[in-house]
């Protein structure tokens, strides 16, 4: 991470929300500069943008960390989740633990079914796509060769976690499953060092006699 660009990280860290103003004072930068270093991050997945309300006139512009962002920095909720799969696997076995995260994935996507239900799958693929950027990660969608739909996640929503547990990744899988309610496969991983997390999503298969 380039110096100045992980300054104005551990400044968003400590402060919660800034203005560029507040990055040019707080951190002796120009105006352009700035501007240049909090594009990178948006870029990056690494920060949010969002107005700031009660302005009179154009309202200025607040800079937080996103969840991507935020996973860079030491927690102990990544320490709290790791102890807490390990106890779920030996207390249940592997086959406990995917039982578990299943159902939580099942959980997570509970909140959208309205907006989701009744859409043919290049609808649900593009909803999915847009709920996995609006849950701090970044992400974009694609059609394949051969029918089916590309969904790549640029950034791992629990990069510290799934570092020592590669088994949550299933629950990301199970996710955008629930969401786009086809086929989903996970064919390319930042954990093998792939550029991102890529699903690929096809058609449900149709059951024998339906």
């Amino acid at each position: 991470m380039q110096l100045t660009r992980q300054r104005i990280l551990d400044h968003l860290r400590r402060n919660g929300r800034a203005t560029i103003q507040d990055l040019r004072q707080a951190l002796g930068l120009t105006a352009s500069g700035t501007r240049q270093h909090l594009a990178l991050l948006q870029r990056e997945g690494l920060i949010g943008v969002e107005e700031s309300r009660g302005h009179v006139g154009r309202p200025p512009l607040l800079y937080s960390l996103s969840a991507a962002g935020s996973a860079l920095f030491p927690s102990r909720y990544d320490d709290l989740s790791n102890l807490l799969l390990e106890q779920i696997r030996t207390l249940a076995g592997s086959q406990g633990l995917q039982t578990v995260l299943m159902r939580v994935a099942a959980r997570s996507a509970e909140p959208y079914d309205r907006r989701i239900r009744g859409k043919n799958l290049p609808d649900r693929v593009a909803d999915a796509t847009a709920i996995i950027n609006e849950r701090g990660s970044l992400a974009d969608s694609a059609p394949g060769n051969d029918g089916s739909y590309l969904i790549n996640q640029y950034t791992c929503p629990f990069p510290n976690v799934a570092s020592s547990n590669s088994g949550v990744c299933a629950l990301e899988v199970e996710f955008v499953r629930r969401l786009t309610g086809g086929d989903a496969r996970l064919v390319r991983s930042l954990l093998r060092g792939d550029r991102s997390c890529t699903y690929r999503v096809r058609p449900p298969a149709i059951k024998n006699g339906s």
